[in-house]
């Protein structure tokens, strides 16, 4: 983010919060300083400028879909119902609420964010909503990966990749229509508790929700699982619940493996294409969970996904 603009955001955060004549001893904190995006904070008001690019009427979709009412048990609402623009940028406001603790892993709310998927699945979509974004977020991070430079781990990644169908690549229209109410990007980042502390588990980050197939909101997990960085313990915990709540992806009972494979593979992928994308810039060798989710794209492209059980592990 350039220079002028974190300053800025900041600004916008505390005036947001309370009126610029009110003496306030809440210091800012900068949650989040990336390239697709830079979140503050300023007491219990969240500012995100989104990235570059952005579309208007998309981001306003997506925002008016976390302000429905119907969803306000599913979706963390937004403190106002519309974009702002700020030096160029999209510019969205969101109440604090508390992140899942990275430390406690034995704490993780896999039941909570498989219910709130399920619910989110079975969602009426409002009309005009935007494709989820899933799909092309693999596909930036292959061109990510492309762009940085060669790596001996490239090779099985990009032959994963290749294996994929085009839906899965951002190349073709995703096969459901007129698809599910979709997150587009789901991992335990984006849960939040709201009110802080004390109150029910939310999801957050509308930047890739739309319409689209709902096992990709479930690919995560499952390709953690598939590579060997999910306990099975934890994946059986996830996946129950996501079936207890009625969620659409996978069947109530028997196999699930069938509907989650495209999505899992395409996640994995883009795991390691960031991975290796970063080691080249960071001129250092990947790490053991790195190198393991390399691995899994390497056995992948091995076994065509109609004859794959969790990438033939």
């Amino acid at each position: 983010m350039t220079a002028d603009v974190l300053p800025a955001l900041t600004a916008r955060a505390r005036g947001a919060a309370h009126p610029a004549d009110t003496t306030c001893a809440h210091s800012d904190a900068v949650l989040a300083d990336r390239q697709d995006g830079t979140v503050v904070r300023h007491g219990d008001t969240v500012a995100k400028a989104h990235a570059p690019g952005t579309d208007p009427g998309e981001l306003a979709s997506r925002v008016a879909v976390a302000g429905n009412p119907a969803l306000a048990d599913v979706l963390l609402p937004p403190l106002r119902p519309a974009p702002a623009d700020l030096h160029g940028r999209l510019v969205t406001f969101w109440p604090y609420g508390s992140p899942v603790d990275p430390e406690i892993p034995e704490a993780a709310p896999w039941e909570a964010a498989a219910t709130l998927l399920a619910r989110l699945h079975r969602a009426p979509a409002p009309d005009g909503l935007p494709p989820m974004r899933g799909p092309v977020k693999a596909a930036r991070a292959i061109a990510r990966l492309r762009a940085a430079g060669p790596h001996p781990a490239a090779d099985p990644v990009l032959r994963a990749w290749a294996g994929l169908p085009p839906w899965a690549r951002a190349e073709a229209p995703m096969p459901a229509e007129p698809g599910a109410l979709c997150h587009g990007d789901l991992h335990l980042g984006q849960l939040v508790r709201h009110p802080a502390a004390t109150g029910p588990w939310l999801l957050i980050d509308v930047d890739d929700l739309g319409l689209g197939v709902p096992a990709w909101d479930l690919a995560r997990p499952a390709a953690w699982y598939a590579c060997g960085l999910l306990p099975p313990d934890e994946w059986t915990r996830f996946l129950t619940a996501y079936q207890r709540a009625g969620g659409p992806a996978v069947p109530a009972d028997g196999d699930p493996w069938p509907a989650l494979d495209v999505p899992a593979r395409a996640l994995t992928v883009q795991t390691a294409a960031l991975a290796i994308a970063k080691s080249v810039t960071a001129d250092r060798p990947l790490d053991e969970v790195q190198q393991a989710v390399v691995d899994a794209c390497d056995r992948m492209a091995a076994v065509p996904p109609e004859l794959a059980r969790g990438f033939a592990k």
